[in-house]
């Protein structure tokens, strides 16, 4: 339980951070900060419609689909954040002074605060919503960075942003701001950092019953200690650093004394997720 409030806690600093970011320093410049975002930016921009229901309404159909493919626990925090993001989008006003006039640093710092708050949300097991589940749905299946999959998507945004404002200065300062924040994201999530991990333990058939319910495969190779010359079970496991906390608290319950190893991952070849 305690579990569960402080990751909704966080979610919803996440959220507060966002929606600084974007009232703060992307829209008093009309910048964008790209995908649903983007979208619900554009529209309150060439319409009378505000940005907290256009951010709304362009999310809802992505977090049906986000249910179905990525658990009810993910949706669930990222509705969270979603719904928070919405209302503190219209709570916070837009400053009446220009907190930065140059648009270059505008972008900066509302691309850092945008990107912190969709890592942190991240690193608990939700996201922001938008083009964050799409990116997070093509990462379940494809092995490959959710930053880079928010960058690809957003430059779309963007290309419609200048086509649409006639202003390339803003829609390139715009680029900018979706860059740092997918390169923030992926500094905070890690998700695509591979670990892979030795264990050596007693209680092997527990150990593989639990182990086996993640995504990840497992190898089982038989070992014999040098000194003791005991037999024992070795479990090795490729996984992602994002996953790793999880893992860990596994192996601490099932056999506290197990002994593992630890190691950073070059690169994997191969099918990285168990089929």
């Amino acid at each position: 339980m305690f579990k569960e409030i402080r990751n909704a806690i966080v979610i919803v600093l996440g959220a507060a951070m966002i929606a600084a970011g974007f009232n703060l320093f992307l829209v008093p410049l009309h910048l964008l900060s790209g995908g649903v975002s983007g979208l619900a930016m554009l529209t309150a921009y060439f319409s009378p419609l505000s940005i907290s229901t256009m951010y709304l309404a362009y999310n809802v159909p992505l977090l049906i689909a986000g249910l179905f493919l990525l658990g009810k626990r993910f949706i669930g925090l990222s509705i969270l954040s979603v719904a928070t993001t919405t209302w503190l989008i219209a709570l916070i006003p837009t400053p009446d002074k220009l907190l930065s006039s140059d648009t270059l640093l505008s972008a900066v710092f509302g691309g850092v605060l945008v990107g912190i708050g969709s890592g942190i949300s991240f690193r608990v097991g939700g996201s922001s919503g938008g083009f964050d589940i799409v990116g997070s749905i093509v990462t379940r299946f494809r092995d490959f960075p959710v930053g880079n999959v928010i960058v690809g998507l957003n430059g779309i945004v963007i290309l419609a942003m200048g086509y649409l404002e006639g202003n390339w200065d803003l829609a390139l300062a715009s680029m900018v701001s979706i860059y740092i924040s997918g390169k923030v994201v992926d500094l905070i999530h890690i998700s695509h950092i591979k670990v892979t991990l030795f264990i050596i333990t007693d209680k092997t058939e527990v150990m593989l019953e639990r182990l086996l319910s993640l995504p990840r495969g497992v190898t089982l190779i038989k070992t014999q200690g040098a000194f003791s010359h005991k037999e024992k079970d070795m479990l090795m496991t490729v996984t992602t650093r994002y996953e790793l906390a999880e893992l860990r608290e596994i192996i601490k319950q099932t056999d506290s004394s197990a002994f593992v190893n630890i190691v950073e991952t070059v690169g994997v070849m191969g099918s990285f997720r168990r089929r």
